[in-house]
């Protein structure tokens, strides 16, 4: 059953309203060309923190009570999430941890430190640390503000759509990257509940393949994801996120590790976009040809993000 709708995004986008960036929407002549459509990059690797995540969770913690609030904030990302939650808590004046672990990228350790969360490093991997977040819950009774699976999440991160229609109100399709499934789920309910003849296409690592597998398997399915594009590498997608895109999503294709760098390239030189790897994603998918596109249709690919460590960038940068 789908947890998030039209209205649930329209009264998001009310909550959030003047607290957050409204990232543009960029032509690009160059990919243009190359793919023969009209298409258009969604710049959220310029919104507060680096990426699109600070929408939901904006919009979740404005939905805690004064009660929960005193209990303080945690959630379990190793990356744009964790800064996220910590931004908006640090803004909000609740206490707040987030649970990584030991080999997440140092740039988003030190994000999410810098943004004023306590940060647990204890855990070997992904699943260990949930398990600590669910122990640390169950002590101290935290509010879990899940990193892609709450519809009120969902509901925030439905204002990508809104804009994206705004700018571009005669889209054809909407290219979404998708990690644990939350971004897609809420611009798939805003897209679809305001165009529904509109295609909402998710992008994938083929490392980290998460919501393909769920799709075929018709419920979540955990996966060791192994990508260049960490920000995607979410063990499993989230039941709600899977419920949306059997719904809503039009498909959800899968690009390897060399087209994301070579559209990570892409976007570095030709549209001056600094994104990280899972930002390059759906950039990827139309750079591949993985998605099929009418001539001269109105395209967005949303750029989800950019915060990459500057050595990992390089690296990238000097493969070409």
């Amino acid at each position: 059953m789908r947890t998030v709708d039209l209205d649930a995004v329209l009264g998001a986008r009310e909550t959030i309203a003047g607290r957050l960036l409204r990232t543009p929407t960029l032509s690009s002549r160059t990919l243009s060309e190359h793919t023969g459509a009209n298409v258009h990059l969604k710049a959220e690797l310029l919104q507060r923190t680096g990426s699109f995540k600070p929408r939901g969770v904006l919009a979740r913690v404005e939905s805690l009570t004064a009660e929960e609030r005193k209990r303080g904030v945690v959630t379990w990302s190793a990356g744009n999430a964790a800064a996220a939650v910590a931004w908006v808590a640090a803004a909000a004046g609740i206490g707040c941890r987030v649970f990584m672990w030991r080999n997440a990228s140092p740039l988003k350790i030190a994000a999410a430190r810098g943004y004023g969360a306590e940060v647990d490093l204890e855990a070997e991997n992904a699943a260990a640390s949930y398990e600590r977040l669910l122990g640390h819950v169950e002590a101290t009774g935290a509010v879990f503000v899940h990193p892609f699976d709450d519809p009120v999440l969902h509901a925030g991160h439905g204002s990508v759509g809104l804009e994206v229609l705004e700018d571009v109100p005669d889209v054809s399709a909407v290219v979404v990257p998708v990690g644990g499934g939350g971004l897609i789920s809420g611009v798939a309910a805003a897209v679809k509940g305001l165009r529904p003849a509109a295609r909402v296409i998710g992008v994938e690592p083929e490392g980290a393949a998460t919501m393909t597998a769920a799709l075929a398997a018709g419920k979540v399915a955990q996966i060791a994801p192994k990508t260049v594009a960490d920000g995607l590498a979410a063990p499993f997608v989230g039941a709600g996120s899977l419920a949306v895109c059997r719904d809503l999503v039009d498909g959800v294709v899968l690009v390897s590790d060399a087209e994301i760098e070579e559209a990570f390239r892409f976007l570095y030189t030709s549209a001056k976009l600094a994104c990280e790897p899972a930002g390059a994603a759906a950039t990827a998918a139309l750079l591949a040809g993985k998605v099929p596109l009418e001539p001269g249709a109105d395209v967005v690919a949303v750029v989800s993000g950019g915060n990459v460590a500057p050595e990992t960038a390089s690296a990238i940068l000097a493969a070409r």
